[in-house]
């Protein structure tokens, strides 16, 4: 069965992007060779997301974490072997909690070209961490050929999914390094509701939490809203409005219309899928999704 290569090829239909012809990626590219390719695609996804809806952030969370290391290459989807002893990007700290795989390799077809070459440090090193502030994130995304609309655009994906403790938990806990700290740019209404309730200790490494409360299954403006109110999960959420640009960004997207979100947010979801294409004779069209080619 041939490789749904790219996870970014899937994306495009998720995000409803249908049309970009820049570094050879386009619609109907497959027209002559795989003419039902797109259909079959847009099909799958629409056939399972209502049907399992917690998948839509997983399957979001997954293609950022590829394209941020060595591009948009299906990297993230490799195993590791005993074969060669390396370490891929799949065990890496940041991708522990990555789910979705059965998704994408329980409906294989040929896509865009996979890299061949996939390490957890490079993980570790380029994914931005939920704890960054903004100057680690603004470089993080400039290294990657995108700008600070692309970053608080990206970040609204934050509307959907759930997030564990641990990603957060230092703001609650421990912030300063010393127990008992507290990060002072979190509301404190907000985050004593989440010790209460959500993460009651900072050695919790299994309860879950919604990045966007009551409304984290709905694709909206109101992860916008909370950031304004102090009330962003993490401390890169937080981050966001501590620049007067990407503060700005945002009250736009708060006083402009979901339609235009939607397509604002489509846009740089497609932009980050154009990071590092691979053309020509590199990486491979792998027959399967979590191997290399032997």
């Amino acid at each position: 069965m041939a490789t749904f290569s790219s996870l970014g090829f899937l994306m495009l239909f998720f995000v409803g992007i249908l049309g970009s012809s820049h570094g050879q990626l386009q619609l109907n590219f497959y027209s002559k060779s795989f003419p039902k390719a797109e259909k079959i695609i847009q099909n799958y996804v629409q056939k399972h997301i209502p049907n399992a809806p917690s998948l839509a952030a997983a399957l979001l969370r997954m293609h950022f974490h590829d394209c941020f290391v060595r591009g948009c290459d299906a990297s993230v989807l490799l195993n590791s072997t005993k074969s060669t002893g390396n370490q891929t990007e799949k065990v890496a700290i940041p991708n522990q909690t990555l789910r979705g795989f059965s998704f994408i390799d329980g409906r294989s077809i040929t896509g865009r070209r996979d890299g061949r070459i996939s390490n957890a440090s490079e993980a570790l090193a380029d994914i931005p961490a939920p704890t960054s502030n903004f100057t680690r994130l603004q470089s993080s995304f400039a290294k990657k050929g995108l700008d600070l609309k692309d970053l608080v655009l990206l970040s609204g994906a934050h509307t959907i999914g759930v997030s564990h403790c641990p990603s957060f938990s230092s703001r609650l806990y421990n912030f300063t390094g010393t127990f008992g700290t507290q990060d002072p740019s979190l509301d404190s209404e907000y985050a004593a509701n989440l010790k209460a309730k959500k993460c009651k200790s900072v050695n919790d490494n299994t309860t879950i939490v919604e990045m966007d409360p009551g409304s984290f299954r709905t694709f909206d403006l109101s992860y916008f809203k909370l950031l304004l109110k102090r009330r962003g999960l993490f401390q890169s959420d937080a981050a966001l409005t501590t620049s007067s640009t990407t503060k700005s960004y945002i009250n736009q997207l708060v006083k402009g219309s979901l339609k235009e979100f939607y397509a604002e947010f489509a846009q740089a979801m497609e932009k980050m899928g154009r990071i590092e294409v691979k053309t020509g004779s590199n990486g491979e069209i792998r027959k399967q999704c979590a191997l290399v080619n032997q």
